[in-house]
């Protein structure tokens, strides 16, 4: 090879080894401070699109959860009220029968009267208080869709996907038409009464029975969702992960010997940068 002070041809190839392993390293470096093997479009466009999609779904499964979740929480609440109405009932139909029994006397059975009303109203109470967040499902005859209707929630990210509803349970009627306007008295002027009002109470509380199974199954299959979501979540999240993270153990051996290089790659550099040198020792 000719010595020449004008071209360096071993100073140009330290320079440019030396060159590419300050860029891999820099890619190293930055793998290990963002976790990411693919952190831009630039690194790998096919994966991160693919990514940025997963992300997306990540974000859809998020709303979803977070719609079951306020459908869970209205359900729960209208199962809480559904069963104290029920053991109400239960009371009401014990008192009921006592009154039934023709040797009563009135007295007696007016007193039965008044722990019923008592118990009409705290069922009354009960059924207006099964409210989560603005939204009633046993309460109904109402105008406002926020305290009559039925509560709907997503069920999934898929387009055209079905929501999840639970029908309003209609108590306020059904204590209406089986127990009297809300603020009536209940009065028992004989036994007969008494046998009616039973009658009554049988009723209410066979579809109170019915639709605690319906909100059961409700509440249920929300469950349900919500764990299938959850796993979900957990998949895309894994999946993102397969396609973008870095293997920071691979990464850190790759980072020492980088450095390793970088330092060779300069003493390279170093050496052959010396090399015209050795033509002044012609010319001595």
């Amino acid at each position: 090879m000719a010595l020449s002070v004008n071209t360096n041809v071993g100073a140009m190839a330290a320079l440019q080894s030396l060159t590419s392993t300050n860029r891999s390293l820099e890619t190293t470096q930055s793998r290990i401070t963002t976790g990411l093997n693919v952190a831009s479009t630039k690194d790998d466009s096919a994966k991160y699109t693919v990514a940025q999609t997963l992300r997306g779904d990540l974000g859809k499964l998020s709303a979803v959860t977070s719609s079951l979740n306020n459908a869970k929480s209205v359900t729960d609440t209208a199962i809480a009220g559904a069963e104290q109405v029920s053991d109400l009932l239960n009371q009401m139909k014990s008192k009921s029968l006592e009154a039934s029994d023709a040797g009563l006397d009135q007295d007696s059975r007016d007193a039965i009267a008044k722990d019923l009303t008592a118990l009409k109203a705290q069922i009354n109470t009960i059924i207006d208080g099964s409210d989560f967040n603005g939204t009633n499902i046993l309460k109904d005859g109402a105008t406002a869709p926020a305290v009559d209707g039925t509560v709907s929630a997503l069920q999934s990210i898929a387009s055209g996907a079905s929501a999840l509803t639970v029908a309003n349970q209609g108590y306020t009627t059904l204590s209406t038409d089986n127990l009297g306007a809300a603020g009536a008295d209940i009065a028992l002027a004989d036994d007969a009464a008494a046998t009616t009002l039973s009658g009554k109470l049988d009723t209410f509380f066979d579809s109170v029975q019915d639709s605690l199974s319906t909100l059961g199954a409700a509440s249920r299959k929300i469950e349900g969702q919500l764990s299938f979501n959850s796993k979900l979540t957990d998949v895309v999240t894994s999946g993102i992960g397969n396609l973008v993270d870095a293997d920071l153990a691979k990464e850190s051996a790759k980072l020492q010997a980088l450095q390793v290089q970088q330092q060779l790659g300069v003493q390279a550099l170093s050496i052959a940068n010396q090399a015209p040198q050795t033509i002044l020792s012609l010319f001595r």
